[in-house]
């Protein structure tokens, strides 16, 4: 009596299997690194006034948390960042298109544009505080003009070497000036757009340390400078912390969108 083959048990697809070690893999290093933390101070090497433990960390949330201080000093952060990030790249993409598009508009603009991007973050405070004040205006400005350089370079670059029918094909069907770049060359170039907004966004979270480092009386980066006022490293090591995390949770939002939309593309 024959016996039927039982047909072989269907191999999980590649991206099951590879996706699951990727979470643990990139959860490897900050496990490492919380337990050196814990180490340390456990050990003595630092005093706990130098490098409190994880869990006074944590004591120094709930504390500011119950005060309202740490999710105003969240909110005011997160803020500044996003109007920052919005505005500089808009301008970095109206820019960016207009160099790429014109020879003489990339003439005109990218020396001192390429100048101005390697001027230091810092040396933008003292400047942009004596034309607009201390108040959130200069702030913001200065996260903005974080974010600008990444687009800025990203979408000239991509419009740069942008294969020219492209621009002839918009032009046969009806497309000029503003159309032609909305509708037809800015898709195109939408993967390199995604990927200078992701460099645009971490950009603009090391600007808005800088611009609260120096004047502040609300956020994250305020937070650090009172704690060391006040040798309070735990209220130091919590802004740096949470920094991370939310620099770390913008940037996946926008790599997820960047996914989809290379997804789409293929």
């Amino acid at each position: 009596m024959s016996t039927a083959t039982r047909p072989a048990p269907a191999a999980p697809a590649a991206g099951a299997v590879r996706r699951r070690p990727r979470w643990l893999l990139g959860a490897v290093l900050p496990l490492l690194l919380l337990a050196a933390w814990q180490l340390t101070s456990t050990l003595g090497v630092f005093s706990a006034n130098q490098m409190p433990p994880p869990a006074g960390v944590l004591r120094a949330a709930q504390r500011l948390w119950g005060t309202g201080d740490l999710q105003t000093n969240i909110a005011i952060s997160v803020q500044r960042v996003f109007i920052g990030f919005a505005c500089g790249a808009l301008i970095g993409v109206v820019l960016g298109g207009l160099t790429g598009l014109s020879r003489l508009a990339s003439e005109l603009l990218s020396p001192t544009l390429g100048a101005l991007r390697a001027v230091p973050s810092l040396a933008w405070v003292p400047l942009l505080s004596l034309w607009i004040g201390i108040g959130e205006t200069p702030k913001v400005v200065l996260v903005a003009i974080g974010a600008f350089f990444p687009v800025f370079t990203t979408v000239f670059s991509a419009l740069s070497h942008l294969d020219p029918a492209l621009v002839e094909v918009g032009r046969a069907f009806g497309r000029r000036g503003l159309r032609l770049f909305t509708e037809i060359l800015l898709p195109a170039t939408a993967p390199s757009l995604l990927s200078g907004l992701r460099l645009a966004l971490a950009q603009s979270w090391l600007f808005l340390v800088a611009a609260e480092l120096i004047n502040s009386s609300i956020g994250l980066g305020f937070q650090m400078v009172n704690g060391q006022n006040q040798g309070r490293t735990d209220q130091v090591l919590l802004a740096i912390v949470l920094l991370a995390v939310l620099g770390k949770l913008s940037d996946v939002v926008l790599g997820l969108v960047e996914g989809r939309v290379k997804r789409n593309r293929g």
